[in-house]
Parts: structure tokens; sequence; C-alpha cells
């Protein structure tokens, strides 16, 4: 049987008190779903309210990942992305929530984005998230009530990086907001490669980071797979 992905989607548009335009930073979420898509598994995309998402950094579409993606099926079906209200999404074997500027609007305080992380990672299934993408994790509890990034290996846009890209614009520094919650926190040079797994949680830094994080996702669960069968 097919594995199943759920990219969970920004619909922000603009943030900050200038309005800036964002939206979902195309190669974090077209080469993670390039990996995805080699390896065979079934992927949906959800948002917040069900609305049209919007994409940003449409420049670098010279990419052969990122032209693929919105010249093929990808981009088609992120526009169709369903309400994550509306999903069951304990039938997916994976979670994925892609960075942009986009998600430090509407996930720091979302209720429902952090009971859909909580539950995907209390029943084993694996979480992913990249650049400002772990911003989905911050204040999420576990059932005991810790923070779900306490004593966790996380990484995500650096303070330094932000202070050469939107800091005026963010709401507030993520590495701060999530080594205060107990994040370990694992940097490298701004806008270098640098993914991290813990158990099922996999972060990654920035854009160079997307690919990483969707291989390591992807070795999670076809190690699962191979336990299963061999169990069968």
């Amino acid at each position: 049987m097919k594995k199943r992905i759920l990219i969970i989607v920004s619909n922000a548009g603009t943030i900050g008190p200038h309005n800036r335009r964002t939206g979902n930073f195309l190669p974090e979420v077209a080469h993670p779903y390039a990996v995805f898509d080699n390896a065979g598994y079934e992927i949906d995309f959800a948002s917040l309210t069900g609305y049209g998402p919007y994409l940003d950094a449409l420049n670098l579409a010279d990419d052969p990942d990122n032209l693929k993606f919105l010249t093929g099926k990808g981009w088609a079906t992120m526009q169709k992305a369903v309400k994550l209200a509306d999903v069951d999404v304990a039938t997916y074997d994976a979670i994925f929530v892609p960075g942009g500027l986009a998600p430090m609007v509407d996930m720091p305080d979302s209720v429902l984005i952090k009971k859909v992380i909580v539950e995907t990672y209390e029943r084993n299934a694996v979480v992913g998230a990249v650049c400002h993408g772990p911003v989905s994790l911050l204040n999420a509890k576990l059932s005991d009530g810790t923070y779900i990034v306490n004593g966790k290996n996380i990484a995500s846009f650096t303070t330094e990086e932000e202070d050469g890209y939107a800091r005026a614009d963010v709401p507030f520094d993520l590495q701060t907001a999530l080594t205060q919650q107990g994040a370990i926190y694992q940097v490298t040079p701004p806008w270098t490669a640098n993914s991290v797994a813990d158990g099922n949680l996999v972060t990654g830094q920035n854009p160079a980071s997307a690919k990483g994080v969707g291989e390591k996702m992807v070795a999670i669960l076809e190690k699962t797979k191979a336990k299963t069968g061999a169990m069968a």
C-alpha cells in the first residue's frame, strides 16, 4: 500500500506592518514534493481555511524541481488544498509543513494545527517542517503537558538568517521562541543545508534544507515499512 503524505500549507498572503507579500516558499514545497513523488507516495494538500494558498519565490522557477512542480500536478493539487478541519489526518503516514514567511501569520496560535501535529506525533507517524514551517510546532503540547519540542533536536530559520531577511516583518524570532520551549537547537551557517531527524520529528533550517527534510522523512517511512513487512 502506498504511503500517504499530507502537506499542510499556510493561507497567508501578506505579513507584517508593511504588508509584505508572502506565501509558501516555492522550493520548500516543491523539493520535498519531488522526493515524496519519486518515492511513489500519495500526496495531498490541506490548508487552515481551505482557501487557495499563495506561493512565494516564483523567481526560482527555473530550478528543475520547482519548474516540474509548477507545470505538473503539484501546483494544480496545491491549489485545491482542502480545509484541514475536514481531513481525517489519521489516515496519513506523515504530515509536512513548508515554510516561507506565511506560516508565521496563521500557524503560531492555531489550535487545530497543534492538535493535528500532536496527534500525528503521538501515534508515531512522521511530522516534518522546514524553515519557518516549524512555527507550527510552537506551543504544541503533548498529552503529558510538555512541549513537543522540549528536549528535541530541532532546526528552523535562525536568528542570524532572519536578521538578514525579514526582521522588520516577522512578529517574533522563531529560533528564540522554540529554544524557550526547550528545543535543542541545531544551527549551521546561514543558508546552508541543515536537516535534523529526532525520532519521528524532522525539521530543517532554510530552503536549502527542504530536500533533506523530505529525504529523512522518506527514510523513516521506508524503515517503518520494512519493519512492518518483516513482522508480516
